[in-house]
């Protein structure tokens, strides 16, 4: 028997660096620390933190000041929620383990399709924090070169779903609906909940903040209610009033979801199989069994052509019958914004000029909202094929879709206004004639030049429509900003991002 006693790692003390890296854990440490020597750390290396039971894989950056103790190991926010500790807590700081899917990552940069076995191993190493951005950044490059198969988007879907929680609900039917995006201010979700659960059906809608947009569906919705539910909340809610318009964030829904958009908006890329993956596993994981996705075509929305929307629509329907969902998907008119509203707030109060039947209502959000909840309507059983919009537009009429609206709010927390913005600025049309083009990508990027989302109350609202008569002069346009520093940035890019929109004599 050996008298040579058990090694413990060496310990640190941790202190908070309340360093804010977005979704990357960080560790600072001494270049001189004995942890460092004796485990051959160096900077930019992964490193696993331990304590008490829990892990963190985060980047080790190291420093040559006394600004840290040689025993200490500074922490960024994200590496510290995920230990869960406090200053001067014990932790351990070391090489983490190989990681061995990522053999599947090499496979794929080199053209090898991968199996269910394969996609598994990746998506479970990504939810746990082992991949770092590099290794996130391999993935989505190998899969937008050679597009996932279907076989491959089948089994990345299932992968998805299965590194998460799932939602199960007491009902043979349970609709949902999404929108692939590309289109500012289509905010018809809360419309068609409200719509939905009116007339019986079951739509738990978890939606998702703006990573690069404006506003997301959650930003909205919070505007006018809370929407950071738990798991037992949300379906208490559903339970009572038979719909919720939820972040899906508090939730662990599909959670690699979240990285991989995230990523892909940096490389800037959207490839048919991620995006396929992503939607189908929040609705497998959400508990869907009927869902509606409206498809945008537009020059400047995300899908550009009938012949591409026709495409993913096949692939959609395709992937979705292997998992026993039923999809109906709509190709909408994505030239334009819908409504008038481009950020949070202002999005918000188009849905309550809906909901209230104002009559200076955006007609066109009205529209695009009974189209989609009508069709909602007819796959969820509620409606005949061919009379869900009429349903639709009777539940807004009669006030039903606004009565329920309020009580699924007040179920989530309390119905609130949305806010004003402190400043107001008007663009004018340098010249009459009729509006033949309005680009959707630099509205957006306009609205959040103002502001939004982080200024709730920033963004902009649009006074002219495609074949609108605009006078010379005209404001067509109001800026909303929250302070005039960042009115200044929207002016100074509206006087020099060429035509947003164009005017024709």
């Amino acid at each position: 028997m050996s008298s040579i006693p058990e090694l413990k790692p060496p310990a640190l003390r941790a202190t908070r660096m309340r360093l804010h890296a977005q979704h990357q854990p960080i560790a600072l440490m001494r270049a001189d620390c004995h942890v460092c020597r004796s485990e051959g750390l160096s900077s930019r290396s992964q490193v696993l933190i331990v304590s008490d039971g829990h892990e963190v894989q985060a980047q080790l950056y190291q420093i040559d000041s006394d600004l840290l103790a040689p025993d200490e190991v500074a922490l960024s926010e994200e590496a510290w929620d995920a230990l869960g500790i406090h200053d001067g807590d014990s932790v351990n700081v070391r090489h983490p383990p190989v990681l061995e899917s990522l053999a599947g990552v090499r496979q794929r940069i080199y053209g090898r399709r991968l199996g269910e076995e394969d996609l598994a191993a990746i998506v479970r190493d990504v939810v746990h924090g082992r991949y770092t951005d590099v290794h996130l950044s391999a993935f989505l490059t190998a899969t937008a070169t050679l597009p996932l198969s279907l076989d491959e988007t089948i089994f990345l879907t299932r992968a998805m779903v299965d590194v998460g929680d799932r939602l199960r609900w007491n009902a043979p039917v349970v609709v949902d609906k999404h929108c692939v995006g590309g289109l500012p201010g289509n905010r018809t979700t809360p419309l068609a909940v409200a719509i939905a659960a009116a007339n019986g059906l079951v739509m738990p809608k978890t939606s998702s903040r703006a990573i690069t947009s404006p506003a997301g569906t959650a930003d909205t919705m919070e505007m006018l209610a809370p929407v950071e539910l738990g798991m037992e909340q949300l379906q208490k809610v559903v339970e009572t009033e038979g719909g919720c318009v939820a972040w899906g964030g508090a939730m662990r829904l599909s959670p690699a979801d979240d990285i991989f958009v995230r990523v892909e908006r940096e490389l800037d890329i959207d490839t048919e199989g991620q995006l396929i993956a992503s939607v189908l596993s929040k609705k497998i994981a959400a508990g869907a069994t009927h869902v509606v996705i409206d498809i945008p075509v537009g020059p400047t929305a995300k899908i550009r052509s009938h012949e591409a929307a026709e495409r993913l629509a096949g692939h959609l329907t395709e992937t979705a019958s292997r998992f026993g969902l039923t999809l109906r998907c709509l190709f909408t008119d994505g030239s334009q914004p819908v409504g008038r509203g481009i950020g949070p707030a202002l999005e918000a109060l188009d849905v309550l000029a809906v909901l209230r039947n104002d009559a200076d209502q955006p007609q066109d959000l009205r529209e695009r909202a009974a189209l989609v909840a009508g069709a909602v309507l007819e796959v969820g059983g509620a409606a005949a094929p061919g009379l869900g919009v009429e349903l639709a537009l009777k539940t807004l009429e009669s006030g039903r879709a606004w009565e329920k609206f309020q009580r699924i709010c007040a179920a989530q927390g309390g119905l609130r206004e949305p806010p004003k913005a402190a400043h107001v600025e008007p663009l004018y049309t340098r010249h009459a004639g009729r509006v033949t083009h309005i680009d959707n990508r630099k509205l957006s990027r306009l609205a959040k030049l103002a502001g939004a989302p982080e200024r709730p109350a920033a963004g902009v609202s649009l006074h002219a429509r495609l074949g609108d008569e605009v006078a010379r002069g005209q404001p067509w346009l109001f800026l909303h900003a929250q302070t005039r520093s960042e009115m200044a940035y929207a002016l100074e890019y509206a006087r020099h991002a060429g035509d947003i929109m164009t005017i024709e004599a």
